[in-house]
């Protein structure tokens, strides 16, 4: 079972702890405020982001394809009337890698939404979610540590 929890701070300030003890602040500010954490909709959009980042790269690795970088963008549209629900999510991906296959990366997007991605799996009835990506080659010699 996934467990969280949110303690009130300040103003519109909150922490959210997970089940394991990570912390994130939550605000939301009225007026002139500043921001001291994320905002929970721009949250619900980096936990899709996330999700479909960590099943994509792990697939990509199961393909033996040479990752060495991957990020992902993600956009909400949301509804004009309240509560302002997100009716549109764009994903874009940004690989990085040696060789990498078209297909593969095709293929590996289409499983983590299709069938590993419980974030986008729980959205997926309330917003349309697309996705887009570019592949650039990477040339350096080295690779980084967190794709052995």
């Amino acid at each position: 079972m996934a467990t969280a929890n949110v303690t009130w701070v300040d103003g519109n300030e909150f922490v959210a702890t997970d089940s394991v003890g990570h912390s994130i602040v939550l605000d939301a500010p009225a007026g002139g405020d500043t921001y001291r954490g994320f905002k929970p909709s721009e949250l619900l959009l980096a936990a899709v982001a996330g999700c479909t980042g960590m099943d994509v790269v792990t697939i990509l690795r199961k393909q033996r394809q040479s990752v060495t970088g991957v990020r992902v963008s993600a956009s909400g549209v949301t509804q004009e009337s309240y509560p302002h629900a997100f009716k549109q999510i764009t994903l874009t991906y940004e690989f990085r890698g040696r060789g990498l296959r078209p297909s593969a990366v095709e293929r590996a997007i289409e499983l983590s939404h299709e069938k590993y991605c419980m974030v986008a799996a729980t959205v997926h009835g309330v917003a349309e979610i697309t996705t887009k990506y570019t592949i650039i080659e990477d040339t350096t010699e080295s690779t980084p540590e967190h794709s052995k």
